[in-house]
């Protein structure tokens, strides 16, 4: 009898430790899923090859989000192609050199700076470049947040530049 109190006593010792931490790990899931970083996806490609992706950015504010989430865009174009959402979107990156963006480290420090010439690669969904529209579900998570926005990424006109700038061979 002792001995099957005490197997029943480990039992559920065992259980309660793993039920705890299930739900301290969930709840650690829950906390940190502003920080994520969610993967661009597809919504449509136009005429011109140009892309229209939902894509998310991290921030201190609303307008730190929003420029993270731009760059964001233009760098999946850039370096990983757009793999979720519509399959009408280039599934290869412009750029499909291994290790490209540390080998041209300096240049696309300066091609992604704040206000540099990424800029010139993206507009709004409907090809305006004042209008970026930003969806209304956000996250927060400690001090940063986490906005989905929606922009067009001027493809052909990314890769021309790449070849332009030698990063791309014609």
């Amino acid at each position: 009898m002792k001995k099957i109190n005490f197997l029943l006593a480990l039992v559920m010792l065992f259980t309660s430790i793993i039920i705890t931490s299930c739900g301290t790990h969930l709840n650690k899931q829950r906390q940190s899923s502003g920080s994520y970083a969610h993967e661009s996806s597809c919504l449509g490609v136009e005429q011109d090859g140009s892309q229209t992706l939902k894509v998310s950015g991290n921030g201190r504010n609303r307008t730190d989000a929003v420029e993270q989430a731009k760059k964001n865009g233009v760098r999946d174009v850039l370096f990983k192609g757009i793999r979720a959402g519509n399959s009408e979107c280039n599934m290869k990156p412009v750029v499909s050199e291994v290790n490209a963006q540390e080998k041209y480290e300096d240049y696309f420090n300066k091609f992604f700076a704040d206000g540099g010439a990424y800029t010139n690669f993206i507009s709004g969904k409907d090809g305006s470049d004042l209008h970026i529209e930003v969806i209304q579900n956000r996250e927060k998570s400690g001090s940063q947040e986490t906005y989905n926005i929606i922009i067009r990424v001027l493809r052909a006109e990314l890769k021309a530049k790449m070849i332009e700038d030698k990063i791309l061979a014609q």
